[in-house]
């Protein structure tokens, strides 16, 4: 049976949140919001914890979660899938699901459907993206547009409102998909991503996935209407406990 794995890069030197994964939400340090969340997933074989700090992974270990465990890697890697790579290279994984660290409210859900995508084979990557229904956010540079195909394969992805609408009147709606920085990989497209170095559409929109994209990736977007929320600042700490308490009151 193929061995999936979920994997979350949980870094210490966050240049706008130093410190982040410990930051306590709700009562609870955010990387054991994000581990419980994983481990909640049901087709996953294993969670690891991907971190360059030992405090991080002393909470972890504390934790004493079963199925969940922790990989010391280098503090210098440039990107989280650098470190996941790291985490999970000689081990027998055929597939990795890259949960971001900073999504305490990641749907499980979610997780089995993308680990259900790639374990057939059919997929090199797998991702999500969400239908963008404020048309503000349509020009904001830091809402990823995702640009699929009818079978669900990515073609593109650009900060920039794609596509464009030409005439000025045409209904938006249900054209513009938020891309939701949630991955499934194969385990062998994986190592060949991290060793290639960027091309020029990820150096310009400083978006990984275009990488993956110029390479020939063949990559599915799931379609679905969970967003979460990532902590990426200190204000964001109480934006997650309004969502959080809002699911407990409304389950």
């Amino acid at each position: 049976m193929a061995k999936i794995v979920g994997v979350i890069p949980s870094r210490w030197g966050s240049t706008r949140f130093p410190g982040k994964s410990l930051a306590m939400i709700a009562g609870k340090p955010m990387v054991q919001w994000v581990v419980e969340r994983v481990r909640q997933a049901e087709r996953l074989d294993g969670v690891i914890v991907a971190t360059d700090d030992r405090r991080i992974a002393d909470c972890v270990e504390g934790l004493a979660i079963p199925g969940v465990e922790v990989a010391m890697t280098r503090p210098d890697h440039p990107s989280g899938t650098d470190r996941i790579a790291e985490a999970v290279a000689g081990r027998d994984i055929v597939a990795v699901i890259n949960v971001q660290g900073d999504e305490p409210l990641i749907d499980p859900a979610l997780i089995d459907e993308l680990a259900g995508v790639i374990a057939t084979g059919e997929w090199d990557m797998a991702t999500a993206a969400t239908p963008i229904e404020d048309e503000r956010l349509i020009a904001e540079p830091s809402v990823v547009k995702a640009v699929f195909n009818r079978a669900g394969q990515a073609l593109y992805f650009s900060r920039a409102p794609i596509p464009h609408i030409r005439e000025a009147g045409t209904d938006w709606r249900g054209v513009y998909w938020r891309h939701i920085g949630i991955y499934a990989y194969r385990s062998d497209y994986l190592a060949k991503l991290v060793a290639e170095p960027p091309c020029a559409f990820e150096n310009l929109e400083k978006l990984e996935q275009l990488r993956a994209l110029d390479l020939g990736c063949r990559m599915k977007v799931v379609k679905t209407r969970d967003f979460g929320i990532g902590v990426d600042t200190p204000a964001d700490v109480a934006k997650a406990e309004a969502l959080l308490r809002n699911l407990e009151t409304h389950p």
